[in-house]
């Protein structure tokens, strides 16, 4: 009878032995946490940052001036706020005919300035898109009044029509007219600071319809040439259908920024001569800082924020009703 062979069976190499199974780790450095913690938590660690930015620089403000708009406060450290409900927006549209002024005089600037931009902008676009000689030069000396800030261009303006260093009234006396006083003068006042946004906003509008002419296809133009269209009927048919979507975004941005226009008429007028030239934006201003009244500024700002989100809405929704 054959005997049977048990066959050894091998050790597990080890560091603690034969046999034992090889020990995990039990100390991880710093970074190798943070790694480990960081590959857990993919979505939380890079969203909340962004998160932490909005909540700081947005949502908190908004939420403090809400709460402002509700109190009378003067400012001043020994009185804290003083909680008084929607005493403030009562009074702002039952008992202010200053702040309806306001509000004319900010609707009409902007519908007026934006027009002009709108229209000045978009010829500006069409002759810049045609090819001539020292075409790239006229197109950085035409862009160049958006790139000043408006501080300075303000300061340039109000010098141009001073009535006794000006540059205007020096004109005026050479062609033997009279002087006039130019800011100072309540009819013309308004009117000259829609010259001054339009005269450096105007270039912004002509450089996005520019971009959007550079991008429109060559066939439709052909096929309207060849169908006999002169140029007139090739822009307003072909032309303008075609980059209107891009011209309504960059009236958008100029409606939003031209409700809020501050600096030229703080500059130039500081809403005078009287309250000619006081709109919304400057309004504000003197209520909050010459008036000490930060409550009602505070409610006022919000009615002003609601009218921007209006106007910007309204001229949205406008554009899809049209596009569908």
């Amino acid at each position: 009878m054959a005997s049977s062979t048990v066959l050894p069976v091998p050790p597990t190499l080890s560091a603690g032995g034969a046999g034992r199974p090889t020990p995990t780790p039990p100390w991880q450095s710093p970074g190798q946490r943070i790694s480990a913690f960081i590959d857990r938590h993919v979505l939380a660690v890079f969203a909340t940052p962004a998160a932490a930015f909005i909540v700081l620089t947005m949502a908190f403000p908004v939420v403090f001036t809400i709460y402002l708009s509700l109190t009378h406060w003067v400012g001043g450290a020994n009185r804290p706020p003083e909680f008084v409900g929607l005493d403030n927006f009562i009074r702002l549209f039952t008992d202010d005919p200053r702040f309806w002024g306001a509000t004319f005089r900010t609707i009409a600037l902007t519908t007026g300035a934006v027009l002009a931009q709108t229209v000045l902008g978009v010829a500006i676009a069409v002759l810049l898109h045609r090819k001539f000689v020292l075409s790239g030069l006229v197109r950085s000396v035409v862009l160049l009044p958006m790139i000043a800030t408006p501080v300075a261009v303000a300061l340039v303006w109000r010098l141009m029509f001073n009535p006794q260093l000006g540059v205007f009234n020096d004109i005026l006396q050479r062609l033997g007219l009279p002087a006039s006083d130019w800011l100072a003068d309540p009819n013309l006042a308004l009117w000259l600071i829609g010259l001054v946004d339009t005269w450096e906003w105007a270039p912004l509008i002509a450089l996005i319809t520019l971009a959007g002419l550079t991008a429109l296809p060559e066939e439709p133009f052909e096929a309207a040439s060849i169908d006999g269209a002169n140029g007139w009927q090739r822009f307003w048919h072909v032309t303008l259908p075609m980059v209107r979507p891009i011209v309504v975004v960059a009236v958008v941005f100029r409606l939003i920024e031209a409700l809020k226009t501050f600096d030229i008429i703080l500059v130039m007028t500081n809403g005078g001569p009287g309250f000619v030239t006081e709109t919304l934006n400057i309004y504000a201003y003197n209520i909050a800082f010459q008036y000490q009244q930060l409550g009602y500024a505070a409610a006022l700002l919000i009615v002003f924020f609601l009218l921007v989100l209006l106007v910007s809405s309204s001229v949205l929704r406008l554009r899809r009703s049209k596009e569908s």
